[in-house]
């Protein structure tokens, strides 16, 4: 986690934002991280509630204890929550609260997850799930460090319109181009 190069983390909101064409949308984020991408929704007039759910107790701390670039935004607007747990549990369990909206940031690529028990998550049956915590017509977007085309094709397989972006910045502190690939994917809206 960075708070020096944040475009990406933005981004991600941003495209969820643009394939989805309601107001009062529900936001639900995966990983607080820095913040970047819960206070991006919440600059949208047409986000009613962004709720982010956070695994790790120190990444809460920080919010809790001022440390966060984003914090004092985050805290201070009645439309945030902040629930501990896991995230790809959740998605991958019973649906107790669909919303308009999954951003997810957490794995470094699709095939690059962090804690094995998430891989589940970026398969078909695993997407098949997720998509059922989704409202009809609802977005779900996903951040990854590298592109990867077999992840496009089961998110095209399962949502009803896919679309990838790319990220570019350069990295000065180690002389390099970066790029992360951002995926989004829509749900067939209701008829």
């Amino acid at each position: 986690m960075s708070s020096y190069h944040t475009e990406s983390e933005r981004a991600l909101t941003e495209m969820g934002l643009r394939m989805h064409d309601g107001d009062e949308i529900s936001v639900l984020v995966g990983g607080l991280g820095l913040g970047y991408t819960a206070q991006e929704a919440l600059q949208s007039h047409r986000v009613a509630r962004v709720e982010v759910v956070e695994l790790l107790d120190p990444v809460i701390a920080w919010l809790d204890n001022g440390w966060l670039p984003t914090g004092n935004v985050l805290a201070s607007d009645g439309r945030f929550l902040l629930t501990k747990g896991d995230i790809y549990a959740r998605l991958l369990g019973p649906v107790e609260h669909p919303a308009d909206m999954i951003l997810i940031d957490v794995d470094h690529a699709p095939d690059e997850p962090l804690e094995p028990s998430s891989a589940a998550f970026y398969t078909a049956d695993g997407l098949r799930g997720v998509a059922e915590h989704l409202h009809p017509g609802g977005v779900l977007a996903v951040w990854s460090t590298f592109p990867n085309p077999t992840f496009e094709a089961t998110l095209a397989s399962v949502f009803d319109q896919v679309e990838v972006e790319t990220v570019t910045w350069w990295n000065d502190l180690i002389d390099e181009e970066k790029v992360d690939t951002l995926f989004a994917a829509r749900k067939k809206p209701a008829p």
